[in-house]
């Protein structure tokens, strides 16, 4: 065999981690930790194989490029949500249980989409800014099935295809919105007791912002699952009246 023909047993050597053989899920799982510990920011091929104790090169084979691993984590996510949503968690919340399956699930998948991403924040803008960079073909196939899910119910609710199309766009807006809305930063200065200097309200101008400087203590609460489902409630109204 030639050099450099087939992989050498220091390649070999190189798969395997301080933990084992490597694989694309350990790989991920790896990144997704370290994300949520450090932050985005400190995501590169060297950390994520020095957190598996192997050469950054090492891992090539499973996310080739640093926009792989952040689509890798994004497609974590999603592979986290089908087994929350494959081992029953999230009940629908009390106003959806009574109503038809496909409304009742609608409101579960919302319901895990916000316990998950709320799991893992550091890791939620890139369901924004990898959306808007991987065409909708290209996306991991965890992605494309939650698509498939939601489609699927908005069908048995009896909406046509332009109908279920307008419905998806509106039900995915607003489930993604809403944790973005509930994950962005508010507190100027954790260390202050004071409410109204914790959020810096001090920094903006009385008389420009009066409406903005009185609401933003209550914007900066968590609204949680009852305001989301409150949300969806409404939205799932309008859709349902003009079901064919």
């Amino acid at each position: 065999m030639a050099k450099g023909d087939g992989p050498s047993p220091g390649r070999r050597a190189a798969d395997r981690g301080r933990y084992g053989k490597l694989s694309r899920e350990r790989v991920l799982a790896a990144a997704l930790e370290l994300v949520d510990r450090e932050g985005l920011s400190a995501l590169s091929m060297r950390r994520v194989g020095s957190e598996l104790g192997v050469e950054a090169m090492a891992l090539y084979r499973y996310a080739p490029s640093k926009d792989a691993l952040l689509d890798g984590l994004v497609e974590a996510l999603y592979l986290e949500l089908q087994d929350f949503l494959a081992n029953g968690g999230e009940e629908a919340p009390g106003g959806a249980a009574g109503g038809p399956e496909w409304r009742t699930e609608l409101h579960r998948i919302a319901g895990a989409t916000y316990q998950v991403a709320l799991a893992h924040p550091q890791v939620v803008p890139l369901l924004a800014t990898r959306m808007l960079a991987v065409p909708l073909a290209r996306r991991p196939l965890a992605i494309l099935q939650d698509h498939e899910r939601v489609l699927t119910l908005l069908e048995q609710a009896g909406l046509d295809t332009s109908q279920a199309a307008d419905a998806f766009r509106a039900y995915t807006s607003w489930v993604l919105g809403y944790i973005f809305v509930e994950l962005r930063a508010m507190v100027d200065n954790p260390d202050e007791p004071d409410p109204a200097f914790r959020l810096g309200l001090h920094r903006m101008p009385a008389q420009e912002l009066p409406r903005l400087r009185e609401i933003a203590p209550t914007l900066a609460e968590h609204g949680g699952p009852q305001g989301l489902a409150a949300g969806l409630d409404a939205l799932l109204d309008c859709f349902a009246q003009t079901a064919s």
